[in-house]
């Protein structure tokens, strides 16, 4: 039995090694024979801890799914988390949470899906969303890497109980809402409109506060996703964000906006602390959400 059980890891590192420049799964032996799914358990917070597909074969996401009070079948809202270059710190990210945001739209009849993109957490893998040098961003590359985890949460949206399959609102925060900007230029189907909080790539670069990496390629992508994308869009950002301060997000939405892209962008007053958490801080964006998904 122990001469099989080590056949079988050097047959997985065997291959691992043929196909090294292709996208891995985890092969953590928790997640071999994993089914999608509800797991039966709880988080701290009440939802409901599930498996979804991932865009990396034989790798399932983590997610937690909320519900609202009432009959369904309810609208959701589908919230992206952040990121972050250093894998040791990715690898130590606690599953996604975001309790205001989530009881904001539960709060208006929001079923709720957050899950967490390969490369993060227990969900592991092979990170997707990298960037490469600070000199040479690819942020269109790192914007698309986090589209394709949320194209594949998107897709597994009928498979959620009481929740309706299209008018889905995507909800992102900093390098989330990056990938949502990415996945809207595909023009994605079943989607009402888009929520972006803080987003962006390459802030703090070198662990220092208004030192962007590479900004003018961050606003250059920001415009080559606009080119293609028409789903409606919010961004909001606050005034003391320090990794996306106000004339970049500005600069941003711009190129946005100038290559063809619908967005609607605030600048809202600093909030205490890091203005970056904002989406943390309902009472200074609620009114903006409240008005934009009234409008679309």
């Amino acid at each position: 039995m122990r001469a099989l059980s080590l056949l079988m890891i050097v047959v997985a590192l065997a291959l691992s090694a043929c196909v090294s420049n292709s996208v891995q799964p985890d092969l953590r032996v928790g997640f071999v024979g994993a089914a999608a799914g509800p797991q039966g358990q709880k988080t701290p917070d009440g939802g409901e801890l599930w498996l979804i597909p991932s865009p990396v074969a034989g790798l399932l996401m983590r997610a937690t799914f909320y519900r609202p009070s009432g009959a369904g079948p309810y609208p959701l809202a589908l919230i992206n988390h952040g990121s972050e270059q250093d894998a040791n710190q990715r690898a130590l990210a606690p599953l996604p949470s975001f309790p205001a945001a989530t009881a904001w739209f539960l709060a208006h009849g929001y079923a709720v899906l957050i899950p967490e993109r390969p490369g993060h957490g227990k969900t592991g893998g092979r990170y997707l969303e990298d960037q490469g040098s600070c000199d040479g961003a690819d942020y269109v590359a790192a914007g698309n890497g986090a589209a394709d985890s949320i194209a594949a949460a998107l897709a597994y949206v009928p498979m959620l109980p009481s929740v309706r399959p299209t008018g889905v609102v995507l909800v992102g925060n900093s390098a989330g809402a990056w990938g949502l900007l990415a996945l809207t230029a595909r023009k994605p189907q079943g989607v009402r409109a888009i929520i972006d909080f803080a987003g962006g790539r390459g802030g703090h670069n070198g662990g220092r506060k208004l030192n962007n990496c590479a900004p003018d390629r961050l606003v250059a992508a920001a415009g080559t996703f606009g080119a293609t994308a028409r789903l409606p869009a919010l961004w909001l950002y606050a005034a003391n964000d320090t990794y996306f301060p106000p004339d970049l997000s500005g600069r941003m939405a711009d190129a946005y906006r100038t290559a063809g892209g619908n967005v609607e962008y605030h600048l809202v007053p600093a909030i205490p602390r890091e203005g970056h958490a904002l989406i943390a801080a309902p009472d200074a964006w609620a009114p903006y959400v409240e008005a934009f998904l009234k409008a679309h």
